[in-house]
């Protein structure tokens, strides 16, 4: 509710006489009384009637149509009295509006005062109040900063991946400190020098390759792509020929390693396919029972073969 005033308010009269307890004033132009300034609900302006006579009345009008005022009586400390058609009407500033500044004044807020405020918000664009920002309520900031050295955010992985954009992520180009972390490597890549890697992982934090086994135990074996890096092991009381596949019929990479074990009795002879050289000295034979050997590919069909062998 707001008190109106105006600076260029004229008098009229009553246009009906107005009894002691009426609370509708009739009067012959309303609108000379503000100037023009329109009054709606719930705001008001003070009045009186028979102003400077022993008949004064101060009286609030909470609403105007047309020419009627719906007041309310007797403010002021003055009593509700008859008042007669034709007296006169006036706008004033009164003891009531001094009062009610004293009042405004002994509360209001200032930068260096401190105050409680509930559920109330300061509106930034024109100060002023429209509710509370509280910590379960839900409101929308803008062009806001958050300090997280005293704040704290919280959510859900999937909350956060709603609200923020790809922007305000961390990138690969930034440098970021991850803390008891893990890395699906199914789906992410690390990269990195292998210095970088040696001076930011310990041996506790490696965990060796164990090699898989392939067991093969017939009098023939061509090797596979999926054999690189496995343990092959030929057990058979026959001699035993191993076939290294042309790169075009199977594209090892270079520097891929096989390794071969006799098992059983039967002696481990390795030679290429059409095209293909595996060079080994004394020969390309595993010496005995349990012989272990290694195939590396050193060029595009060029194996070499290294371990307890015999010509």
């Amino acid at each position: 509710m707001a008190r109106l005033y105006s600076s260029i308010s004229t008098d009229t009269t009553l246009s009906v006489t107005l009894t002691s307890g009426g609370t509708v004033a009739t009067v012959a132009d309303s609108a000379a009384l503000l100037g023009g300034v329109t009054v709606n609900s719930p705001n008001t302006f003070t009045i009186v009637i028979d102003p400077d006579t022993a008949s004064e009345e101060i009286v609030v009008v909470t609403a105007v149509a047309g020419n009627q005022l719906t007041v309310t009586r007797a403010q002021g400390g003055t009593s509700a009295i008859e008042h007669l058609n034709g007296a006169t009407v006036r706008h004033v500033l009164t003891s009531i509006e001094l009062t009610d500044f004293e009042t405004v004044k002994s509360n209001y807020v200032t930068a260096s005062s401190t105050t409680t405020f509930t559920n109330k918000t300061i509106n930034a664009n024109d100060n002023t109040f429209v509710g509370i920002l509280t910590a379960s309520s839900s409101d929308t900031l803008s062009n806001k900063s958050i300090a997280l050295g005293s704040n704290t955010v919280t959510g859900t992985t999937s909350q956060f991946n709603t609200a923020l954009t790809d922007g305000d992520f961390a990138t690969l180009a930034g440098s970021e400190t991850l803390t008891s972390k893990t890395i699906a490597l199914g789906s992410n890549t690390v990269s990195g020098t292998l210095a970088e890697f040696n001076t930011a992982v310990t041996d506790n934090d490696i965990t060796p390759a164990n090699l898989t086994l392939n067991a093969q135990t017939g009098t023939t074996y061509t090797l596979v792509l999926t054999d690189a890096t496995k343990l092959v092991t030929l057990d058979n009381g026959s001699a035993i020929a191993v076939t290294v596949p042309t790169n075009a019929s199977v594209a090892f990479p270079s520097g891929s390693q096989i390794n071969l074990v006799q098992k059983g009795a039967g002696q481990v002879t390795v030679s290429g396919d059409s095209g293909v050289t595996v060079n080994a000295t004394p020969g390309a034979k595993t010496r005995a029972q349990w012989s272990a050997a290694t195939l590396i590919k050193i060029d595009t069909d060029t194996w070499v073969l290294l371990g307890d062998l015999s010509a």
